[in-house]
């Protein structure tokens, strides 16, 4: 791959990432999980969580946003090495049937 095709295309990562930000100023980013609170606190007022995370019952507090994002990526990295360990087995599988059927 070239430089200037590379440098374009980290450019166009930037822009996408950073854009919505100035564009839409009074837009609140929220994720799916203060959704969900939203609805079922408009729903049932009184609503009281059966369970609570593991992590923070051991603490006793609450964790902070940036272990959360951690223990997030690190989940993410999990599940994407594992997918990529098996599609990267089924594709060397196909290449060797391939060449398998190539040699007869």
């Amino acid at each position: 791959m070239k430089k200037s095709t590379v440098f374009i295309l980290l450019i166009a990562v930037i822009l996408i990432a950073l854009v919505p930000l100035f564009a839409l100023p009074q837009a609140e980013f929220g994720g799916s999980d203060d959704a969900g609170n939203n609805v079922i606190s408009e729903v049932d007022s009184g609503f009281e969580p059966i369970a609570s995370p593991l992590i923070e019952n051991i603490l006793g507090r609450e964790l902070p946003g940036e272990i959360e994002s951690l223990f997030f990526c690190i989940q993410t990295g999990i599940g994407v090495g594992i997918i990529a360990f098996f599609m990267g087995r089924f594709y060397e599988r196909r290449k060797s049937e391939k060449t398998e059927k190539e040699n007869e």
